[in-house]
């Protein structure tokens, strides 16, 4: 019996979101994943993902998943956008970071109203969009829109785009004087990436900080981030489609995790060529080793049952989309804490096929060991803080409110 096709997810492949345009796409990043492995290393001694690669994404289509019709683009499924990453993923994590979160702001940018939307893509369609949400922005209203300043750090992918989302804080537009998170919308010319990403793992992310000093951003480009209704969303106006009306914490908080997914796998074939052909100092075979078994088997239990959750959990915000119904708080914590369990789990099974590899392994030219990095790495992110969302679900489900003001 032949091997299982690597894009087979059995019960899953055969749903409708998957249509010929999104097939293809995904084909498209299956046949990368070689040259971004054979790139890995390099890219992380550099610092950043190399242009070429960008440049083949970008070719490829694969920046356009999410993006409106009437711009160039596909406007698919998430799960589509979701599976590309994990399979980039496979060859190069950092790779896969940016292109998330990268990629998902051209299903952010049409929320805005549409003279943004022509300030970024009226010219050039394939413009990218980089960010940082963190709300640090200072922003000062004057005629037009607000004088706005600040320093945000982790912008991912940065030096491959040309506009950037930046997080404030506004008053909400009732009149009750309570502040609200606010995405900016700021060109290349007003702000500056002041390069100090000198981390553990995702060393090629680039994720430097970005400094803005004292710019003009204009009313129309700036979008309530977590405010969902149509006036909250005047891109909708122009940009109909369901998928656009999918709240925003559930687009991107899988942006951040599901590449921990792929590498996972990644790794996991690694591991398995290594170990079907390594002797250790003592003339132990890697593949006889019980440890190596067990840590082998339980990272493909993993990665199979973290992608069941993720296309399960998003049938159903697709199907809330497309009806309108509110999904009920109980369900939308849930599937936060899921998601963000993602890099936890994951980081758990790549430290087992880690300490399978032995003395040997630590070195920098096993590939394992660099997801081992990027993995960790990825924790730190606030969006894939597992504890503090866990905690947060179960307090709602033993009686307590919800203090999640993103959910």
């Amino acid at each position: 019996m032949g091997s299982i096709d690597k894009d087979l997810i059995p019960g899953v492949l055969a749903e409708d979101y998957m249509t010929p345009e999104a097939v293809e796409l995904l084909a498209r990043a299956r046949a990368m994943v070689p040259r971004l492995a054979e790139r890995a290393f390099d890219a992380e001694q550099a610092g950043r993902v190399p242009p070429e690669t960008v440049a083949e994404i970008s070719d490829a289509g694969l920046f356009r998943v999410l993006q409106p019709k009437r711009f160039g683009g596909y406007e698919l499924d998430p799960r589509v956008f979701y599976r590309i990453q994990m399979t980039l993923a496979e060859g190069c994590m950092s790779t896969a970071w940016i292109y998330g979160v990268i990629g998902v702001h051209n299903w952010q940018l049409p929320l805005f109203p549409e003279q943004a939307q022509q300030d970024v893509w009226g010219r050039d369609t394939s413009v990218r969009i980089a960010s940082t949400y963190m709300p640090t922005g200072k922003a000062e209203p004057i005629e037009g829109g607000y004088r706005f300043s600040g320093r945000w750090g982790f912008s991912s992918g940065s030096e491959h785009c040309d506009w950037i989302f930046l997080g404030g804080l506004l008053p909400k537009k009732d009149g009750s004087g309570a502040l609200e998170h606010a995405t900016f919308l700021l060109p290349k010319a007003d702000f500056r990436i002041e390069h100090n990403w000198d981390v553990l793992g995702l060393r090629a992310t680039g994720s430097h900080d970005i400094v803005v000093d004292g710019a003009f951003v204009p009313e129309h480009r700036t979008q309530r981030t977590n405010d969902h209704s149509d006036a909250g969303c005047p891109g909708r106006q122009t940009n109909p489609g369901w998928v656009y009306r999918i709240p925003f914490t559930q687009v991107f908080q899988r942006a951040v995790s599901s590449a921990c997914i792929g590498a996972l796998d990644g790794a996991i074939a690694h591991f398995r060529e290594r170990a079907a052909a390594h002797v250790g100092k003592h003339g132990a075979k890697t593949a006889e080793d019980v440890n190596a078994q067990q840590a082998v088997s339980e990272a493909m239990m993993a990665t199979d049952q973290l992608k069941l959750v993720l296309l399960r959990n998003y049938a159903r915000i697709v199907e809330c989309a497309k009806t309108g119904e509110a999904m009920p708080v109980e369900e939308r914590l849930l599937q936060r804490a899921q998601a963000s369990q993602v890099p936890k789990l994951c980081a758990a099974m790549v430290a087992e096929l880690m300490r399978a590899c032995a003395a040997s392994g630590t070195y920098r030219t096993n590939p394992i060991e660099r997801v081992f990095r990027d993995i960790h790495q990825s924790r730190a992110h606030i969006a894939n803080n597992a504890d503090a969302y866990s905690r947060a679900h179960g307090a709602v489900m033993l009686g307590l409110p919800n203090a999640d003001p993103y959910i």
